[in-house]
Formats: C-alpha cells, sequence, structure tokens
C-alpha cells in the first residue's frame, strides 16, 4: 500500500503547485460566470494551487460587491430610481 497517503499529504502536494495567479485568476473569473468545460476544469484542479483559488476567490468577490456599490450609487444619484 505505498500508494496510500498520509492525513494532509494530498494538501501538502496541492500547495506546491506551480500554477500562476493570473490563470487562477482566469479559472475564478470563468467560474463566476458558470461557464467552463470540464475538461478545463479537470486541468484547473490539476495545476492551480490552492491558496491562490482562494485568494482570487476572495479579491473577484470584493471586487463584485464594490461594483454593486458603485453601480447602486451612480443609480441613486443620477435621480433613475426615483422615476
Amino acid at each position: 500500500m505505498a500508494d496510500e497517503l498520509k492525513p494532509g499529504e494530498d494538501l501538502k502536494r496541492a500547495m506546491q503547485r506551480k500554477g500562476s495567479f493570473l490563470g487562477t485568476l482566469r479559472a475564478v473569473a470563468w467560474s463566476f460566470f458558470g461557464v467552463r468545460k470540464g475538461s478545463e476544469y479537470e486541468k484547473d484542479v490539476s495545476q492551480l494551487n490552492p491558496l491562490h483559488v482562494i485568494a482570487a476567490g476572495v479579491l473577484a468577490a470584493v471586487l463584485f460587491v464594490l461594483g454593486l456599490i458603485l453601480l447602486v450609487r451612480w443609480v441613486v444619484s443620477s435621480g433613475a430610481a426615483m422615476n
């Protein structure tokens, strides 16, 4: 049973992946739209560093919320919401 991993070994291996942060941002952006080929997903799973995915996801969520806040402020200040 040489193929069995100790607890945490698979996470250690995942953390050593050399996927680029830009590639991770691209994968997270596609996931926000919900459009992704199965083969591309499998490629991402095998290459992306989990810490990069978490950081990119948090960054994308913050940018999304800030974008919504700015959009609401713009609509309210333009008076379009009153009509």
